[in-house]
């Protein structure tokens, strides 16, 4: 494989130097480039800023596994904004836990002050349970409205049905949006 091989793969030639050359150009990153610059012109300057950025770094791989990578950072960093499939609350709180220690043993970390703590152990259980009462109480409104509709939308179908069946009665061919004689079969 020479160093004018196009792609990510390890080269076997060196510039002489000790430092492998960079990978070259693909045909996928060109075609990107070129179609970011007559598309939107930002895109094709990220795209060639990016490949400086590569030559200057040494980054092996390519444009794809690079945005691979960064988007599984992104999602490790933060698992409730890009696309993670848990409990809201529950995201929250790993991730906080992760970054800044927060949530240990029911609450942020000790200050020292053993009344402060406990205080402030009691003040995050009542907001806790307030959560949870406000959570169940929207629950329980969101179980409501559905209800409501469900009710609504079986009256209007049995209103339907039976316009229907009073206009097949009269020999109409069946239910019509306003009918001629202004009467409404019930």
């Amino acid at each position: 494989m020479s160093s004018h091989d196009a792609g990510s793969a390890p080269h076997a030639a060196s510039d002489g130097l000790g430092a492998d050359p960079a990978p070259r150009w693909t045909p996928i990153e060109l075609m990107a480039m070129v179609l970011g610059f007559v598309v939107f012109w930002p895109i094709g300057l990220a795209i060639l800023a990016w490949k400086f950025w590569q030559r200057r770094t040494g980054y092996r791989g390519d444009l794809r596994s690079f945005a691979d990578e960064r988007m599984d950072q992104m999602k490790t960093a933060f698992p409730f904004g890009c696309g993670g499939r848990r409990d809201m609350t529950q995201a929250r709180q790993d991730w906080a836990q992760t970054r800044w220690g927060a949530f240990q043993s029911g609450g942020f970390a000790s200050t020292g002050n053993r009344a402060f703590d406990e205080w402030k152990s009691a003040e995050l259980a009542r907001l806790e349970e307030e959560r949870r009462k406000l959570h169940e109480a929207q629950r329980e409104f969101a179980d409501y409205l559905a209800h409501l509709r469900q009710a609504r939308d079986k009256e209007e179908f049995e209103r339907f049905v039976g316009e229907r069946d009073a206009a097949k009665a009269r020999g109409e061919a069946g239910w019509r949006p306003f009918p001629d004689s202004g009467e409404r079969a019930n």
